[in-house]
């Protein structure tokens, strides 16, 4: 299975898939890839919603920062928690969104101040690795 049809069937995803979908990034994310995907569950979109003063159906109808926030939990290529745990800590990566995220593997993996709770969910077209928290790009 491709990295979006992973997700829909994983519920701790819904957010994210329905946040996919209203993006327009279906598509690209059942695309050749590969793409390395950071994936925030259910609980996390809760907590960014909370800080940023949203609700789901606001964050939803906003394309284009929805695009953005997406995109920026997206790196090219195929990078299993292996090849992480290679990376000297604190190692910038660039996004497909074009900014980089930070990451941490000193104690844990964190990527910005995002958790690593689950890594290696490998699909056809890449791999997921689960968050517990949005990051977002400045």
């Amino acid at each position: 299975m491709d990295i979006v049809s992973t997700a829909a069937a994983n519920s701790n995803f819904s957010t994210l898939v329905a946040a996919v979908q209203a993006a327009g990034l279906v598509e690209t994310l059942k695309g050749a890839g590969p793409f390395t995907v950071f994936a925030p569950t259910n609980e996390a979109f809760a907590k960014a919603l909370a800080a940023l003063n949203m609700t789901a159906e606001q964050l939803l109808g906003n394309k284009e920062l929805l695009t953005k926030v997406l995109t920026y939990h997206v790196v090219p290529g195929k990078v299993m928690a292996a090849d992480v745990m290679a990376l000297a800590d604190g190692t910038m990566v660039k996004t497909v969104q074009g900014s980089e995220i930070k990451v941490s593997n000193a104690s844990g993996v964190m990527v910005d101040a995002a958790n690593v709770t689950q890594t290696d969910l490998v699909c056809s077209n890449g791999v997921i690795h689960v968050i517990d928290s949005v990051i977002m790009p400045s």
